[in-house]
């Protein structure tokens, strides 16, 4: 439960930790109306989905005043919980699926996260450009990064730019089909095990990227 989360970071506010709290009940609720989580997954809401969002956390830090895009955002992972994390910085939330933005706002509400935004939409259709990137899994690499690169600003002396992807599995042919992207450096990409930071058997073979911009 929420405890997974307060171990791995026990430096939480109190309001953070209420907000944290509250999730399990609020997306239980939420999934009987609208289906953004696998009924069988419920039970592993801070495993499966919380902890895996603060993967990125554990590895980055966001600035105050920076923005952050979540592209296909889903149930609102990885971007609630980097919100709750991360309270001056900025998150749009964006996802193809009207009902699952819904669900994003309604839960983002019920937290009092002011510095969140849900919107229905596709990623290429977003006009404005973010710090960062993030998304977890939504599809290949050599596909993803089109839609994305051209709306991050670029990385400066004074702070590194990109995207941030959580994603499982294989990813060697992934990034050798990026290679293939005109313009594009697959030199850019770091890779870190998620398991070298949780422990957790779940995180095995599951890793974040992070593309410098």
């Amino acid at each position: 439960m929420e405890e997974l989360i307060f171990k791995y970071f026990p430096n939480l506010t109190l309001v953070q930790k209420e907000q944290f709290k509250a999730l399990g009940p609020i997306y239980r609720e939420w999934n009987q109306k609208i289906n953004v989580i696998s009924r069988k997954d419920i039970d592993n809401l801070y495993l499966h989905h919380v902890l895996h969002s603060l993967s990125i956390a554990a590895l980055f830090n966001f600035r105050p005043g920076s923005s952050v895009l979540d592209v296909g955002t889903g149930g609102g992972f990885p971007g609630i919980p980097l919100a709750i994390l991360f309270p001056d910085t900025d998150f749009l939330l964006c996802d193809s699926i009207n009902k699952k933005t819904k669900v994003v706002t309604a839960v983002s509400n019920a937290l009092g996260l002011s510095n969140t935004t849900a919107i229905h939409t596709r990623a290429e259709s977003i006009p404005q450009e973010f710090h960062i990137v993030v998304s977890r899994a939504v599809t290949e690499l050599s596909y993803f990064i089109p839609w994305v690169w051209n709306k991050i600003i670029p990385s400066d002396d004074s702070q590194e730019r990109g995207i941030i992807y959580l994603k499982g599995g294989n990813l060697n042919q992934e990034i050798e089909s990026a290679k293939k992207i005109k313009g594009f450096n697959p030199s850019k990409i770091s890779r870190t095990l998620i398991s070298d930071v949780f422990k957790e058997e779940w995180f095995k073979e599951k890793e974040v990227l992070f593309i410098k911009r």
